[in-house]
């Protein structure tokens, strides 16, 4: 069950580093994200360069996790990063639940419950 989890973590994280990149390069509209709530290529601009750190961030998490990345960090702390990320899967649900975009309601509620079960099964077993 981990390796299922480390890998579908680490899949779809990458397919959203891709999805925001594409996003801040505007060959995706940004009305698909963020609820639809951006009004400005500026807002656009810092959102999408705070997931795509965000999203980095959480991949790494997953390489040391998984001991694909060797950076000695203890693993009490890697756990804590596990379920923070766990959390704001389940923070990024309920936003994908109020979206104004019926796409992101119906497509990304259901990827961002799995990104906090995927997070979850690896905290437990850390």
């Amino acid at each position: 069950m981990t390796n299922i989890a480390q890998s579908g973590l680490l899949i779809l994280l990458s397919l959203f580093l891709i999805l925001h990149l594409l996003i801040l390069l505007k060959v995706t509209p940004y009305h698909f994200v963020w609820g639809g709530r951006l009004k400005s290529d500026k807002e656009m601009y810092r959102f999408e360069i705070f997931s795509i750190l965000v999203n980095a961030f959480f991949g790494m998490v997953v390489l040391v996790q998984g001991d694909f990345l060797t950076i000695d960090i203890p693993k009490k702390i890697v756990t804590y990063a596990l379920w923070l990320m766990a959390g704001l899967f389940l923070l990024n649900t309920l936003g994908n639940i109020t979206s104004k975009n019926k796409l992101e309601q119906r497509f990304f509620t259901p990827i961002t419950i799995l990104l906090a079960v995927f997070s979850v099964i690896l905290a437990l077993t850390n």
